[in-house]
């Protein structure tokens, strides 16, 4: 069998659209507003994820950083204790990752923040803890699909629905907030 050269990129960016569109249809607005909500009442935002997931918390807390949120992500250096009136916006496909899950259940017994998830399994342990549910569907790392497996190996679609999904949110929040690009700029940081 012979495959030619860009053959797979164009069956992934197909796989992505098709998985996108599922996505945005099966989106429960009353869950996005439940988000803001939260945000927008918190006196902090922690926010987390494991690996890869990780990567794409980080990105929403840069760019709610630059809306003027007060935000930290969770594990780094500079990241102050959590308090009651804060929230924690926890994201993994599963639900089930062990570290993740271990700190959202102190926050929400030692401290009592609320929780918001980013998830693909509404039926997990992470979600059942949580206050704000938002399910992203996708393939995750534990599932089993052959073909996908091939084109969007581990959670790759997770993630990336999570990160689209959150830079969606934050187009929201700077829409909500009545903010522009310009006003992004005056928080963009100059020391890179």
């Amino acid at each position: 069998m012979v495959i030619l050269i860009g053959e797979v990129i164009i069956e992934f960016l197909a796989n992505l659209e098709n998985h996108l569109k599922e996505m945005r249809k099966s989106l429960d607005v009353n869950d996005i507003k439940e988000l803001i909500e939260s945000i927008n009442n918190s006196e902090s935002i922690f926010i987390m994820g494991a690996g890869r997931s990780g990567f794409v918390a980080k990105s929403f807390a840069m760019r709610l950083m630059h809306l003027g949120y007060s935000v930290y992500v969770v594990g780094e250096t500079v990241t102050p204790k959590i308090k009651k009136q804060d929230l924690l916006i926890a994201i993994s496909g599963s639900g089930e990752t062990t570290s993740v899950l271990n700190i959202a259940m102190k926050a929400k017994s030692m401290v009592g923040s609320k929780i918001a998830v980013l998830t693909s399994n509404r039926n997990s342990n992470l979600a059942k803890l949580a206050d704000v549910v938002v399910v992203l569907k996708g393939k995750i790392k534990t599932e089993k699909d052959e073909r996908l497996s091939k084109l969007a190996p581990l959670g790759t679609m997770f993630e990336l629905t999570s990160m689209i999904f959150l830079d969606a949110l934050i187009a929201e929040l700077l829409s909500l907030k009545g903010l522009d690009e310009e006003n992004l700029r005056e928080r963009h940081a100059i020391l890179e």
